[in-house]
């Protein structure tokens, strides 16, 4: 199988994206993820944690969105190449942010999308109130996809898994995310579920030449397939989540 942007209508040739993914597919993950959210041109849309820039150029392509870009660890003069050879200079937005100091306005965004990303920082139970609802416009919807897992670990790590298993790794199941975002007090959950492309992202990942994509080939060849998932959840943030009053564009 050829990696592709999506099922029907790929962005990017093979050579592209095979040099860019950071994980699994993320363009797979935001097709499905946007498929349950009502975007629209002109909206303003969070890319948070964006890497390369794969999933922002596919929200600003297919669906007219203003993308802001952000990412910790990729320098957003590379990314700012990357969207400008797609022609999306003024459509995608490139900075550096960290998931707990975002510089942006309440209310500011329709919509916060994290692929790959969002338990890297956000497993605290405040962390959804404090540091993403409070940009998001009412009404307005917060999603992410989420490496995770087919249903929690009732005991030990399983034996299989041990050589590539680290403290800090934060995968869960789709009812542990779904149980974690109901504690917020200002965005309801809408939805929490195994995205349907968790294969093939993981089967276009394993072709790439990255030595991380190497070392996740052993581990989903050993174990990975049996215990691992990928997490889609949806929320949409109440009319109450910011001080000032915003209309959805």
């Amino acid at each position: 199988m050829q990696p592709t942007s999506t099922a029907s209508n790929p962005l990017f040739d093979r050579d592209f994206l095979l040099a860019t993914m950071m994980g699994p597919n993320c363009v797979r993950f935001a097709e499905e993820l946007t498929a349950n959210i009502p975007l629209s041109p002109h909206m303003r849309v969070l890319d948070l944690g964006c890497g390369m820039g794969l999933s922002s150029i596919y929200l600003a392509r297919t669906f007219g969105v203003r993308v802001f870009a952000a990412d910790l660890w990729i320098n957003p003069s590379d990314n700012f190449a990357r969207f400008r050879d797609f022609g999306l200079e003024d459509a995608v937005i490139p900075l550096r942010a960290e998931g707990h100091a975002l510089p942006f306005a309440e209310g500011y965004f329709d919509a916060v999308i994290c692929i790959d990303a969002y338990h890297f920082f956000g497993c605290d139970p405040e962390y959804l109130d404090a540091h993403i609802v409070p940009l998001v416009k009412p009404g307005g919807f917060i999603a992410a996809a989420i490496p995770g897992l087919r249903q929690e670990f009732t005991g030990d790590i399983p034996d299989e898994l041990r050589p590539y298993w680290k403290e800090d790794i934060n995968f869960h199941s789709a009812g542990w995310w779904a149980e974690l975002w109901k504690q917020s007090t200002r965005a309801a959950v809408r939805d929490a579920f195994s995205l349907r492309s968790h294969k093939a992202a993981w089967e276009d990942w394993l072709q790439c030449d990255n030595p991380y994509a190497q070392r996740d080939a052993g581990m989903m060849e050993k174990a990975g397939w049996r215990y691992f998932d990928s997490i889609g959840i949806i929320a949409t943030v109440s009319p109450a989540a910011c001080s000032e009053p915003y209309l959805l564009l």
